[in-house]
């Protein structure tokens, strides 16, 4: 299950951005996220998912990437160690 919907209601919980103007391919800097105010939102993330977030990601833009990004580890957590 993807973490889209709940990275859209916690951007719009957090920043009050309206779910209808966040396209989820859209750069997170063309929609106002300097480098801190991303740095507060993976920090809100972790603590969302209880997830710990790699630094420095270069493929982390859109927030249909940190979805995928989030998504990845959630599932490398669910399965059981081999």
């Amino acid at each position: 299950m993807s973490s889209l919907k709940e990275l859209q209601d916690l951007i719009q919980e957090k920043y009050g951005i309206e779910m209808a103007a966040l396209d989820p391919h859209a750069s997170l800097s063309e929609k106002g996220f300097d480098s801190l105010a991303l740095v507060e939102f993976v920090f809100a993330i972790e603590d969302h998912f209880s997830i710990t977030i790699p630094d420095g990601d270069p493929d982390v833009d859109t927030l249909a990437q940190l979805a995928a990004v989030v998504d990845k580890i959630r599932a490398s957590k669910a399965s059981p160690a081999a």
